[in-house]
């Protein structure tokens, strides 16, 4: 796990550059220079620490790399490689020399690399399927540079604010596929890599991944077969996860069964495993059921008892960390486990992925049932009359809470009823909002390949939570939060084997009644305590309504509040000091999410725009 940058026609600003990135590799920093190219890296050494180092040559191939190939040995064997080294990078460039692009179909991994081709004389950058490992890059036809972090990148360009961008984040809640906060900054999107021509520039773009043909394709196992199957890709993953690495890999525990069953299987390959949860007091603590995973398997558990006494002086550092505006909360455990993890070890194991790929979120029920991306006018009608007379829902957990959703984007159509389906945070108040009609016009062209498919509704929100919430949301959570710690995280559920079997099998071995994940669940019976089992998701989850009313009350208003608050020309001021002041008519968890929202556009404009 690394920390990567480059350019073309750009002499980068290595001291700052330095500064930036050393969180993500501390062990050695590099740089490369050739003609009108320049790589750099910052390497956390984990796996062959003597000959792994980068920028690494092979022929007429240099790369910087950025992840972790865990069966990068089996690659080796199927071609025969002859290689000096251990080094998964080593192999990255053999496979590329031998096959050019295809070699990504084979890697088994999560990956952001850049290989500079002298004999093509172009440059090569590529992501891993899921987008684990982030990749950004800058081009205005004459310089192009890349790096693994917006806040690298933004301190070493003179950016703009792209205001499109900004709309999209306050109305989605979050960065669509390659969009950034910058203009002429882009992401590159999970699973595509992309060809940069020297001394052209001119940037093609390829997917070379994608999950939706893996849905098209219709699975004829039966139920034991399926579950007979997942039991062995999983315990693929976790050992090729745990095998490749020269230092210690644990494993966190969230008391559900995605992390448990990581957990359990993990411990068949590392007797000495360490685990870590985070405990703190209220409805969402998760450390009693984690214990029971930790007592059962033994393993050396540490329960790390939040205080959030330092939250106040730590919040922006936290927020700021993402170099873009960051809305989801749960980013706060996450940086104090990975904090406290890091003091015991090097590489961790998540159950990143699991709701997505097999079906844990409450809201998948009701989508095995009906297609609401195509509602009959009948249903939406009779939802939107029944809505009015329908009290605000205080309670996210409470059945009445789910019910409300449900006949809230039940009423909706198109890209309306995916926003209000899952993260539905300013949805209702849309007239408050600049440009909605323009940012949602342009989701709605991109969210119309899924939900015109033939896919069930299961299978599209489903497609759409992996593209959408998953890539640009959650593993941009656990990236930057260990990260930060130059801790690594490896997932799991997000292998390739997983990737290209789960969204074949049918839609009831994942939501079978009103039971989500219900495959993962048959299996957690072989594996884990008949406590866990049946418990609605979990997560590293926080009570942000008390956060906004209580700990960070003051800090939040001081920045949303002030009438030169930037967020003021994305949002009416007036529906922002009537939110705050509770003249809204919405429950409070919504309104806590809308006003998180707008504090994290103010702390990303203050700290890492005009810094």
């Amino acid at each position: 796990m690394c920390g990567i940058a480059g350019s073309i026609n750009f002499s980068l600003d290595i001291p700052r550059l330095t500064k930036d990135l050393y969180h993500r590799g501390p062990d050695e920093q590099t740089t490369f220079e050739e003609n009108c190219v320049q790589f750099h890296h910052h390497r956390l050494s984990i796996l062959d620490i003597a000959g792994g180092k980068q920028p690494m040559h092979f022929e007429h191939l240099t790369i910087i790399f950025n992840g972790e190939i865990y069966n990068h040995l089996e690659v080796r064997d199927k071609y025969g490689f002859n290689c000096i080294t251990r080094s998964d990078t080593e192999t990255i460039l053999h496979a590329y020399a031998l096959l050019g692009a295809k070699c990504l179909d084979d890697f088994d991994g999560m990956f952001a690399f850049a290989i500079y081709d002298r004999k093509k004389n172009e440059l090569f950058l590529a992501r891993d399927r899921a987008g684990k490992k982030p990749l950004y890059y800058f081009s205005d036809g004459r310089r192009f540079v890349f790096a693994s972090e917006l806040n690298a990148l933004s301190n070493q360009l003179s950016l703009s604010v792209n205001d499109n961008a900004i709309q999209q984040y306050i109305r989605a809640g979050y960065f669509f596929r390659s969009t950034t906060p910058y203009i002429g900054v882009s992401e590159l999107p999970a699973g595509s890599y992309a060809i940069v021509p020297l001394p052209g520039l001119e940037i093609k773009v390829t997917r070379w991944w994608d999950i939706h043909p893996f849905y098209l394709q219709e699975s004829k196992d039966d139920f034991e077969t399926a579950l007979h199957k997942t039991d062995q890709l999983i315990h693929e993953a976790v050992k090729r996860r745990v095998n490749s690495s020269d230092l210690e890999v644990g494993s966190f525990l969230s008391g559900g069964i995605d992390s448990g069953l990581v957990t359990a299987i993990a411990k068949e390959y590392n007797p000495s495993l360490k685990t870590f949860t985070v405990s703190f007091e209220g409805d969402f603590d998760e450390a009693p059921l984690a214990k029971l995973v930790a007592d059962r398997y033994k393993t050396s558990h540490t329960e790390i008892k939040l205080s959030f006494t330092p939250l106040i002086n730590d919040i922006e550092h936290i927020l700021a960390n993402y170099g873009e505006p960051f809305f989801d909360s749960s980013v706060i455990p996450s940086f104090y486990v990975s904090k406290e993890a890091k003091k015991h070890l090097t590489v961790i194991l998540n159950g990143d992925g699991g709701d997505e790929i097999f079906g844990g979120y409450r809201r998948y029920v009701p989508f095995a049932k009906y297609d609401f991306f195509h509602s009959a006018p009948f249903i939406r009608n009779s939802a939107a009359l029944l809505y009015k007379f329908l009290p605000a829902t205080h309670n996210k957990m409470s059945k009445y809470n789910y019910f409300y959703r449900l006949v809230d984007f039940a009423r909706k159509k198109g890209v309306h009823v995916y926003f209000s389906s899952t993260l539905d945070i300013f949805d209702g108040f849309e007239k408050y909002l600049a440009g909605n009609d323009s940012v949602m016009g342009e989701l709605n062209e991109e969210f119309a390949d899924i939900t015109s498919s033939s896919l069930s509704g299961l299978q599209k929100i489903m497609n759409l939570d992996f593209d959408n919430i998953l890539a640009g949301n959650l593993l941009v959570k656990m990236d930057i939060a260990t990260m930060a710690h130059s801790l690594e995280g490896r997932s799991p559920l997000l292998s390739k084997g997983l990737l290209e079997y789960i969204p074949s099998i049918c839609d009831k071995y994942k939501i079978k009644g009103q039971q989500t994940k219900y495959l993962l669940r048959k299996l957690a019976e072989k594996y884990l305590p008949g406590e866990l089992i049946h418990q609605p998701k979990r997560g590293f989850e926080i009570p942000l309504k008390k956060w906004v009313d209580n700990e960070l009350k003051d800090i939040i208003a001081s920045y949303i509040l002030s009438p030169n608050a930037w967020c003021r020309n994305f949002v009416k001021p007036s529906f922002i000091e009537d939110l705050w002041h509770r003249k809204v008519k919405t429950g409070d968890e919504k309104r806590a999410k809308m006003l998180w929202t707008l504090f994290a556009l103010e702390v990303w404009y203050k700290k890492c725009y005009l810094k």
